[in-house]
């Protein structure tokens, strides 16, 4: 129960950060939409950030988890030097093998915007390179953070990089635009269109990003103390060996949650939507996108908890049930939020604007795919923990050529929906298929039939609420908070065996705490 209770706060600590980045990712969704009304002018942003995500995994070469599991073997303060070492070999090859191909994009710029379909764009790609070499540099370090229990300065950097990245995108696509526009503080104008190039427009986003990320190497100075760039070929290659099959199973997995985004626009027949066009279209997608993404709140704050716990659990012979426990209640709560934002799209989808609702439809199974694929990454600890990374590739790589095939067939004949829907299959498939393959390596108990009746259930309810729209809000928000109250009510009932103990536990810890300090 104390790991459990460790790892559950190290989430809840790393939440932190991950759902203020998410939040604030849908926050800057309104402010986007709305300073750039035409869906097309977003565009390229989606497509940059999609091809930034791909390729930030190539540029880490799996390396994290290497160093989690290197620096797992090297524990103890007499280890402190070979820990030490392992991180300035990680991190040295992620600069020296990042460099070559960053300076090669910045020098081309204006080459690779033409290879996307965005000729006039070279200066966002060059702020894209920077931001994807800066990501990769301090991967790293913040890696080396999580291994260290310092989860307050991690979430830290965390929350200043992304406060900034706000004030930066309000400062440059919302107050520099109007007042260049003329729209107030005429005083401020020659400043405000010195400042902001109406040729650049949405590039403002990245530029701000961009900024805010470089300022990580000073709230990580710490995390840097005592690197060294080196190269030891026998050290570099025990890393690599571990390290490359996990570099090809996330780039697969990227290019598996990307792939819509990089092929909707080419593959979108023409006058498909009526009035838009195949940019427009993948504008849309992208920014129903986000709200797609609370999903990955959960996935993503326990898997920065969750990667150094498992590989500091891996000797215990108990590993195998926590293992089971964790994931059983990570699927309750990400069913729960597949709940609460499906039913209450109509008012969440008020958060954009008007003109980029039309694909709110994808949202719920987008929401799903996410479930599927957080299962998928608790249940994978069993290669990772047995060292056999190369099931984790062949389990992605099947996953994307679903994805991609789903997409070939699907977008021609229903859109952008059909990414949704080849999202969905290929998350299900590399659930199931690590499911299967893990009980065969790696058994664990997992809680299969309450998972799956849950995950049935809610979508049951998600798909009448969809077949029975409520067009009156004043309505429709009362009554899709008591569906959703009563579903909640439900899996209490069914978990009363779990929680009631555990509530007991709790109220005579405190009924001895208070009984002392009446005696005192």
């Amino acid at each position: 129960m104390s790991a459990f209770k460790k790892l559950a706060g190290d989430t809840a600590l790393y939440g932190v950060s991950t759902i203020l980045a998410r939040s604030v990712n849908f926050a800057l969704a309104p402010i986007q939409t709305y300073a750039f009304l035409q869906p097309s002018d977003l565009a390229s942003n989606v497509t940059l950030y999609a091809w930034i995500g791909v390729l930030l995994t190539v540029y880490t070469l799996g390396l994290e988890t290497a160093f989690f599991r290197f620096a797992a073997r090297a524990r103890g303060i007499e280890n402190a030097d070979e820990r030490q070492r392992v991180f300035n070999q990680a991190t040295s090859i992620v600069v020296l093998f990042g460099a070559a191909p960053t300076v090669l994009a910045v020098l081309f710029s204006d080459t690779v915007a033409g290879w996307l379909g965005y000729p006039d764009e070279g200066i966002s790609v060059v702020w894209a390179a920077l931001i994807l070499f800066v990501d990769a540099v301090v991967a790293i370090p913040f890696a080396r953070l999580r291994v260290e229990n310092k989860a307050r300065q991690f979430v830290a950097a965390k929350v200043i990089n992304i406060l900034l990245n706000v004030a930066l995108n309000i400062f440059f696509i919302v107050l520099c635009k109007d007042i260049s526009e003329g729209d107030y503080l005429p005083t401020l104008q020659p400043i405000a269109s010195w400042i902001y190039r109406p040729e650049i427009g949405p590039g403002y986003i990245l530029l701000g990003n961009l900024i805010a990320n470089g300022l990580y190497f000073l709230f990580l100075r710490n995390a840097f103390a005592g690197f060294r760039l080196t190269f030891d070929a026998s050290a570099a290659k025990k890393l690599l060996v571990y390290s490359f099959p996990i570099m090809l199973t996330g780039l697969s997995a990227v290019l598996n949650a990307l792939t819509d985004r990089l092929m909707l626009r080419r593959w979108l027949p023409d006058g498909f939507y009526e009035g838009l066009t195949s940019e427009d279209a993948l504008g849309i997608y992208g920014q129903c996108l986000k709200l797609s993404i609370f999903m990955a709140l959960a996935t993503n704050a326990f898997k920065f908890a969750a990667d150094p716990f498992f590989f500091s659990q891996a000797e215990d012979k108990n590993s195998p049930k926590l293992l089971a426990d964790v994931t059983k209640w990570f699927t309750i709560v990400c069913v729960l939020l597949w709940v609460g934002v499906s039913l209450n799209l109509d008012v969440i989808g008020l958060s954009i604007s008007k003109r980029y609702r039309a694909g709110l439809d994808v949202v719920p199974l987008l929401l799903l795919a996410n479930l599927f694929l957080g299962v998928y990454y608790n249940i994978s600890f069993w290669f990772k923990l047995s060292d056999k990374t190369q099931y984790g590739t062949l389990i992605t790589v099947v996953g994307l050529v679903v994805t991609v095939v789903g997409n070939l067939l699907l977008i021609p004949i229903i859109g952008y929906m059909g990414c949704a829907v080849a999202f969905l299959a290929s998350s299900f498939v590399m659930m199931v298929l690590c499911y299967y393959l893990g009980e065969r390596h790696y058994p664990v108990p997992y809680h299969v039939r309450s998972a799956g009746g849950y995950v049935l259930g809610a979508g049951i309810l998600v798909g009448l609420s969809w077949q029975f729209p409520i067009s009156n809000l004043w309505i429709a928000v009362p009554a899709h908070l008591i569906l959703f109250g009563a579903f909640f009510l439900i899996v209490l009932f069914v978990e009363r065996a779990t929680w009631q103990p555990a509530l007991a536990r709790f109220r005579q810890r405190s009924a001895k705490q208070n009984s002392h300090a009446n005696d005192a």
